[in-house]
Order: C-alpha cells, then structure tokens, then sequence
C-alpha cells in the first residue's frame, strides 16, 4: 500500500491541528477515510468544502475512488480560500 503524505492549508490546518501527517493509501478516498477516521471532529466538516491536489495535479470533479496515490505521492488538502 502507498505511503502518502496527506498536507493540510489555512482551516484544515487548522481543524487538524497539523501542517503535514503520513497515511497508508491506494486511492484518495481511502486517504480521505483515514483521515476522517482520525480527526473526526471539525476537520470532517472542513473537508467537505475542500479540493484537493494530488503530486501538484487538481482532482476536479473526478470520484475519488478513481484517484490513485503512488508511494511517497502528496495529497494537498485546500478549503475555499478568501481572497481579492
């Protein structure tokens, strides 16, 4: 299974009381479900407006069952960001 590194910005961040944590993953549902699973307060809230980046490449609209995580591969976690 790929190691991951799973990165959190501004209120994911902050939700998860962590810049940066490693996960063991195949796709990036598998990630997020971990993720859910260990932060499963705030964090779960947050991730529901968030999009998502994975090895610098944005996820869109595809499912995220489809987005497969290569070995030592980043997930970049970015909630809806303020800005003018």
């Amino acid at each position: 299974m790929p190691k991951v590194t799973v990165r959190y910005w501004a209120a994911a961040k902050a939700a998860a009381g962590v810049a940066e944590e490693p996960y063991d993953a195949v796709t990036l549902a598998d990630a997020l479900a971990a993720v859910r699973e260990r932060h499963p307060g705030e964090l779960t809230s947050v991730l529901q407006r968030c999009s998502f980046l994975v090895d610098g490449d944005p996820v869109g609209t595809r499912a995220h069952e489809t987005v497969r995580l290569a070995e030592g591969g980043t997930v970049e976690v970015l909630p809806p960001f303020a800005g003018g």
